[in-house]
């Protein structure tokens, strides 16, 4: 008889492997890897920490058996929380803005999740979707004391320290100890500063970089020292106006601007070159990788984060009305027209 314990859902997430991005690496003379994020159960990097989040709870007594998971969310987290909560007995209510694709509604709604849709508005406005999602947990923990947890990704540090202590890891000995760089863009912030925490412990010579899509305010806040957004991007899910409590104090050599015009194409280029269908974001990351291979010159090893699937972006990256509205460029090989 075996009696081995076997995994279950959340012992799989993370140890996602490297691929070699073989077109952009040979085109920079550097080795460019992306880690396969969007190989988590869930379907993306938020996978990670939505687990760190749940297990520090469960650890602090902040989440008792059956208790209630409380987010606000432009989507992948919720997604992960959702997974993670049925996996481990919690019900979750997640409240995103309503710009965000419908596909991760869908998603969301298809794992049960209670979805609750508010206007996007700035981080400022009390009807910020983290706010209400904030509120919604107090007034359940009002009712019921201790029966609902706000996972406040984008302040939580616990989000931060589980990238510290599983995907800076997991690079540094995929690379053999031989990254260089590593460079991604920012949403809760919890990805960079976790991965750059954990790098800088053993090497103080990697470089890391910070990939800023316009509209968010960090590039500016690295190159001047003040917040200040400019643009739009139609890029999900990264980007901010502040400095979270998980991003605080992390080390940026290299900070780039990358505009939808550089990365929305390096999107369909995975897909026609590397055979990979990824979102936005993780355009934005690419770009921000090939900007830094330029800086270092050839011979380095650059990583960045392959965050999540480019289908669950249909209505934007697919659709060539939308693309065009924003005077980007549909790529002529891709025949959605049957």
């Amino acid at each position: 008889m075996n009696n081995k314990p076997y995994p279950t859902l959340v012992d799989h997430i993370g140890q996602t492997p490297l691929i070699r991005l073989n077109h952009l690496s040979d085109k920079t003379g550097c080795e460019i890897l992306g880690k396969a994020e969007f190989m988590n159960p869930g379907g993306s990097v938020k996978d990670r920490a939505a687990l760190g989040i749940v297990r520090d709870a469960e650890a602090k007594g902040q989440l008792r058996a059956g208790g209630t998971i409380v987010e606000g969310t432009a989507g992948n987290t919720g997604i992960g929380l959702t997974m993670v909560g049925n996996s481990l007995g919690y019900p979750t209510v997640i409240v995103m803005p309503d710009n965000q694709s419908q596909d991760k509604v869908d998603t969301l709604r298809a794992y049960g999740a209670d979805v609750r849709l508010v206007p996007a508005v700035p981080f400022k406005d009390p009807g910020h979707f983290v706010h209400e999602s904030q509120r919604i947990a107090e007034e359940i923990n009002a009712s019921n004391p201790g029966s609902a947890l706000w996972a406040n990704q984008f302040d939580n540090v616990a989000n931060r320290d589980f990238h510290e202590a599983t995907t800076g890891p997991e690079i540094w000995e995929q690379t053999n100890g031989e990254v260089d760089g590593f460079i991604c863009s920012v949403g809760t912030g919890g990805s960079l500063a976790g991965v750059a925490r954990a790098l800088r412990a053993r090497t103080d010579k990697v470089s890391i970089g910070l990939s800023d899509p316009t509209g968010s305010a960090l590039y500016n806040y690295f190159t001047t020292g003040e917040l200040k957004a400019e643009g739009g991007s139609i890029s999900e899910g990264i980007g901010t106006s502040r400095i979270t409590e998980n991003f605080a104090d992390t080390p940026v050599d290299a900070p780039y601007q990358i505009p939808d015009s550089e990365s929305v194409p390096l999107v369909f280029d995975l897909i026609r070159q590397e055979g990979l269908c990824c979102g936005g974001s993780t355009g934005v990351n690419v770009a921000g990788t090939v900007r830094l291979a330029k800086e270092l010159g050839p011979g380095h090893v650059i990583v960045t984060l392959l965050c999540d699937s480019g289908l669950r972006y249909r209505e934007r990256l697919f659709n060539r009305e939308f693309l065009a509205g924003k005077g980007l460029e549909f790529p002529e090989w891709l025949n959605l027209d049957g």
